[in-house]
């Protein structure tokens, strides 16, 4: 019997690889420590970030209230232009209208026309006064 005989598997079972058992407990508490780290370091970074908006902000309000006042100042000034500016205007188109010539030469010269009479108008009070002396 000299015939080949089939190789059979070695009757010893593989070994088979131990699984350590993770300390779950321990990957947990490091986790929240991580996470605790992280939440902290973005709470001191949103911290910083407020601040230095607060103080930007409280160097900027009393140049922004300056700049309000001397804008109020710049809007009563620009009111006060237009007005003179529309006075100016007005006695402009009058100086040069030709209808209006006549009066303003009087205006401007205290001569009357020859047509008209002078009228001088007397406090009859003071006309007492001065014949009395």
């Amino acid at each position: 019997m000299n015939a080949f005989q089939p190789s059979r598997p070695p009757l010893q079972p593989e070994k088979q690889r131990r699984s350590l058992p993770r300390p779950k407990k321990h990957l947990h508490q490091r986790s929240y420590q991580i996470m605790g780290l992280e939440t902290s370091a973005k709470i001191t970074v949103n911290l910083v970030i407020i601040t230095a908006a607060v103080s930007a902000l409280v160097q900027l309000l009393p140049y922004h209230w300056l700049q309000q006042d001397k804008l109020r100042e710049i809007g009563t000034e620009v009111k006060l232009m237009e007005a003179r500016v529309n006075s100016l205007r007005t006695e402009f188109s009058r100086n040069f209208d030709p209808s209006q010539a006549k009066s303003i030469r009087q205006e401007q010269s205290y001569r009357f026309d020859p047509s008209q009479r002078q009228v001088i108008l007397i406090n009859p009070d003071n006309k007492d006064a001065e014949q009395s002396y």
